[in-house]
């Protein structure tokens, strides 16, 4: 087994580790949600974290790591007698983004279940995890249905396996701890809220700390052993303190100032629900006993605020989560004064102690606003190019409108990508349309077709008792029909003719709503935009659909409008991402008042452009942008030549009076 880097060695990172720390302390504060770039340490903290828990008692031979003092009684592998239990240590058990639902519930043996009336059930990750850490690295890429299962179980702290009737329930309390890169897509709001716990984590910009990170991971690639050798003893010295201050923990007290501060701050910050307030009165009195105190202070309330609340203050999924730093002290220094006036307190009042244990308060969540997006606007100066001064013709962006809800735009026929909400599908969950032989393992019995394909063999097989006698050719795999997750390719028109601060700002407007519906159908999104001279990618397929929101805000328009070639990238983007992700089918929308120009015979060329499309046999809308009383019909021409479909702005809203087809169809020849 490798030598895991050691929790102690890691150097920076004071919230991250902090954090997760207080979860080892106390693991009702419910988990942690790792946010940064890549190459930031975040899966080499977790992972080392499991070093530093103390060992579980777990009943000797139960699969599922049953406390002996208090055994679970639906426990599959019970009833347990009484007696001493064993030590091991506590497990970090990871969950893979690709991972199936048997792999993470468990898998239930089907065909004995029915013949024999036996619950052979194999466990899965959920029951490893019970009583550890379950670790999920990309966990925003975690498929729909593994973070339903997911929720279900953090929820009800038990894992239920259901196959046609046959019921499986085993405990599954876990900590909980995830790890992202945002730029590759954000998480699901119930999912989110889910995390006790966030933190930001970004590579040092000093130095000598970098050069440190250098120093310390070569030495570990060298001598794995001798590297963990040299931090045993800071390794034990965290190890007892955490187990000091489990032991301290029931005897800390949350007074009612501490309690009225927590909910002062929840408050002002408007975050919803009730369980931030709860994730805060928890850690705040985790941060007390990892500081070896049984009193909790306002030092405490404000770190358990920057660790608990930014994640909670997101309202849509295109805001950057943060907190105010700014906004917290005043408000910690408006209510005890509040305090001061009514009366003294018990509690200590006082909002301006330093920074939490660990040093981590001083690093807000919310300082990439300014982050990696602001760099976009260096790449636009080249779109002016084609002999054209480098601004010459170029307008200021303009900020999008308020987003709307859209009408439901969908690929026409039936796919086999990824899970998602927007297209007809053969998926593992949906509605059952009919029943197949199984190819591989059985994972959803389709009951009648098994029943009816045994049935015609029961005197051949000597049936004499009640039991059906089955064998495994008889088994039939149930076909779901659901729905799937797309690509939705955005070409927009930037022209000069697009110009108008109105109408741009309504096409922002427009493509930022349908960015929303996208996020919430769970599709892939990519950028072209075309104006000057030429089409760029402003932004290549990717789950993150936040940053295609920062690319089109940033957006310059101004010059031609090269519709050709603005159709033609996107054909060439199509075709890279259909090697790399053959199932997952493109929806193609293109935003454009229908306008040519540039080059010889520009309208010519744009129809080429748009029946390779047709050929291709990409489904594709039109966003009509053209306004005014007269108006020349062109972007209802590219649609007819896309065989797709237009619909102008008004109709794209989902409450217009216009009727609109909802799902995008190909014309009949």
């Amino acid at each position: 087994m490798t030598t895991p880097f050691p929790f102690t060695a890691v150097v920076g990172q004071d919230d991250l580790r902090l954090a997760l720390l207080l979860n080892a302390v106390s693991p009702a504060v419910g988990g942690v949600l790792v946010r940064g770039e890549k190459g930031t340490a975040k899966s080499t903290a977790v992972r080392a974290l499991s070093a530093l828990l103390p060992e579980v008692t777990v009943v000797p031979g139960c699969r599922f790591s049953c406390d002996p003092a208090a055994p679970d009684p639906a426990c599959p592998d019970g009833p347990h007698e009484t007696g001493p239990g064993a030590q091991r240590p506590a497990r970090m058990v990871e969950l893979p983004v690709g991972a199936s639902e048997d792999r993470l519930v468990g898998a239930l043996d089907i065909e004995r279940a029915l013949s024999e009336g036996v619950k052979a059930f194999e466990p899965g990750l959920l029951a490893d995890a019970h009583r550890g850490i379950l670790y999920v690295d990309e966990v925003n890429l975690l498929h729909d249905h593994l973070v339903d299962l997911l929720l279900d179980a953090a929820a009800m702290g038990a894992s239920y396996v259901e196959r046609e009737g046959v019921s499986v329930r085993h405990a599954a309390r876990f900590l909980l701890v995830g790890t992202m890169n945002p730029e590759e897509g954000e998480l699901r709001p119930q999912l989110l809220d889910r995390f006790g716990l966030t933190v930001e984590v970004a590579a040092s910009r000093e130095p000598d700390q970098r050069v440190e990170v250098v120093r310390r991971r070569l030495a570990y690639d060298d001598d794995p052993n001798g590297f963990a050798t040299r931090w045993a003893d800071e390794e034990s010295s965290v190890r007892a303190r955490i187990i000091a201050a489990r032991a301290l923990l029931p005897s800390v007290r949350l007074g009612d100032g501490a309690l009225r501060q927590i909910a002062a701050t929840c408050a002002a910050f408007e975050v919803d629900g009730m369980r931030a307030d709860i994730v805060m009165a928890r850690t705040a009195t985790a941060l007390a006993a990892w500081a070896g105190r049984t009193d909790v202070l306002a030092e405490d309330v404000r770190q358990a605020a920057l660790l608990a609340l930014p994640h909670r203050r997101r309202r849509n999924p295109f805001d950057a989560p943060g907190l105010d730093e700014n906004k917290l002290d005043e408000t910690l220094e408006e209510f005890a004064e509040q305090e001061q006036e009514q009366g003294p307190e018990d509690d200590d009042p006082r909002p301006d102690g330093p920074d939490g244990p660990g040093g981590g308060g001083g690093q807000s969540p919310g300082d990439d606003s300014d982050g990696p997006q602001g760099g976009d606007s260096g790449a636009q100066p080249e779109a002016g190019e084609g002999g054209q001064p480098q601004n010459s013709g170029e307008q200021q962006p303009v900020r999008a409108s308020e987003p709307f809800r859209t009408k439901a735009l969908s690929v026409p026929g039936i796919g086999e990508g990824a899970a998602g909400r927007r297209s007809r599908a053969r998926t593992e969950h949906g509605r059952t349309t009919g029943a197949r032989r199984p190819q591989g393992a059985l994972t959803k019995l389709h009951l009648a077709a098994t029943v009816q394909a045994a049935a015609p063999h029961q005197l051949a097989r000597g049936r004499s008792g009640r039991g059906l006698v089955v064998r495994r050719d008889d088994l039939r795999q149930a076909t779901r029909e659901g729905r799937e997750g797309n690509l939705v390719l955005f070409v927009v028109d930037a022209s000069g003719s697009m110009a108008a601060r109105q109408r741009m700002s309504a096409v922002k407007g427009a493509v930022l709503s349908l960015l929303l519906d996208a996020y919430q159908r769970r599709d892939k999104v990519g950028l072209v935009t075309f104006r000057g001279a030429s089409a760029d990618v402003a932004l290549p397929p990717t789950s993150s659909v936040d940053a295609a929101a920062v690319r089109l805000e940033s957006l310059p328009t101004g010059g031609r409008t090269p519709l050709a070639a603005g159709l033609l990238k996107a054909r060439d983007v199509l075709r890279v991402e259909r090697l790399r992700d053959p199932a997952r089918r493109a929806l193609v929308v293109v935003v454009t008042d229908g306008r040519a120009t540039g080059g010889p015979e520009p309208v010519a060329l744009a129809g080429r452009a748009a029946r390779l499309f047709a050929a291709d046999g990409v489904a594709s809308v039109v966003v009509d942008c053209e306004s005014g009383p007269v108006r020349l019909g062109l972007a209802g021409q590219l649609a007819g030549e896309l065989e797709g479909t237009a619909v102008t702005l008004d109709e794209l809203r989902a409450d217009s009076i216009a009727g609109l087809v909802k799902d995008v169809q190909r014309r009949a020849a």
